[in-house]
């Protein structure tokens, strides 16, 4: 039994080293949707009552997972060297709810950094780990302000927003949401795509969020915010307050190179074709790659292998990597 009397049931997924366990957390009440519905006009607002059935079909209840102890977190400081600071907070937040009845409560963190440096790897890595599920939004694409918050079902077009949409449609109380490139959201002159934030990352008032297409309060208090940026100078000050900000820098040439060989031996692990190559690459190479923002590594290695497999060979030379000296077929019309 919980702290609070509710039963915890293993979840159905793993994580390193731990058995998630889980229990069932009242998101909304039916009863609320089904009031919605029922006076609802009998023409128009089709989506709207599509929303409402879809809540109703799918119960308020979502499961609420944690890790069932402190989960093994050494390959995330291998693979992620330069966030060990960030890890180190969440395995602190974690301790604190190991062992307990206690809900698994992460901060909101924002990790900024120049660009290419695994940030938003990271906060991948950091939903697996957790095994609760991840929402993304990647403000730099944003086309609507309201993707956080909905949009008024008076509106053409309109649709519930992003965290909504994760928490119903999902199974977990406690996704990690993910706000890439934060700081190039852009405010529009009716929205401001960072103004649900305000009180999403407040603990208190996100337990009664109300996204503004449904407008059903729902309890969003569970939500593992994690956001990434390059320039924190345009993130409102009000935004930075609410999280724990961290500043990344791009691993060092010996944390690079490390980097490099963790992902040359992944890829031959993961791949049936890897064992055609050899254990290890060469110094070379490695000292190309460590060259590389990390993001760039995974796909430098996959050319490299098709281009030393294309040649016949088990070893991986310069020449293979993008840029390398194999001469290129020229595209575009013959003459």
């Amino acid at each position: 039994m919980g702290a609070d009397g509710s039963n915890f049931v293993p979840a159905l997924i793993q994580t390193s080293g731990s058995m998630p366990v889980a229990r069932m957390r009242a998101l909304y009440r039916t009863g609320d949707v089904e009031h919605k519905l029922e006076k609802l006009p009998q023409r128009d607002h089709e989506a709207l009552r599509a929303t409402y059935e879809r809540m109703i079909e799918k119960g308020g209840e979502r499961f609420q997972v944690k890790p069932g102890g402190l989960p093994a977190m050494e390959h995330l400081y291998d693979d992620l060297p330069n966030f060990s600071d960030v890890l180190d907070d969440v395995k602190r937040q974690l301790a604190l709810c190991q062992d307990s009845g206690d809900a698994l409560e992460i901060t909101p963190m924002l990790l900024l950094g120049p660009p290419g440096i695994g940030k938003t790897h990271f906060a991948r890595e950091v939903a697996q780990l957790l095994g609760t599920g991840m929402g993304f939004i990647s403000m730099s694409s944003l086309t609507a302000g309201w993707v956080l918050s909905g949009a008024s079902s008076q509106w053409k077009g309109a649709r519930p927003g992003k965290v909504f949409e994760t928490l119903v449609d999902g199974p977990y109380a406690n996704p990690v949401m993910v706000v890439d490139e934060i700081d190039k959201a852009r405010a529009e002159h009716a929205y401001d795509p960072l103004g649900a934030l305000y009180s999403l990352l407040e603990h208190d008032t996100a337990g009664a969020f109300t996204d503004e297409f449904a407008e059903v309060a729902i309890d969003a208090s569970q939500v593992i915010w994690v956001a990434t940026a390059n320039d924190e100078r345009q993130i409102p000050e009000p935004i930075l307050n609410r999280m724990n900000v961290f500043e990344v820098a791009a691993p060092s040439a010996d944390a690079a190179r490390h980097i490099a060989i963790r992902l040359y031996g992944k890829l031959r692990a993961e791949h049936a074709w890897g064992q055609r190559f050899d254990e290890q690459p060469s110094e070379a190479v490695l000292e190309r790659l460590a060259l590389m923002p990390p993001r760039d590594m995974r796909r430098t290695w996959m050319t490299a292998f098709g281009n030393a497999r294309l040649a016949g060979r088990a070893t991986i030379e310069l020449g293979d990597l993008p840029g390398g000296s194999q001469r290129r077929t020229p595209l575009g019309f013959m003459q």
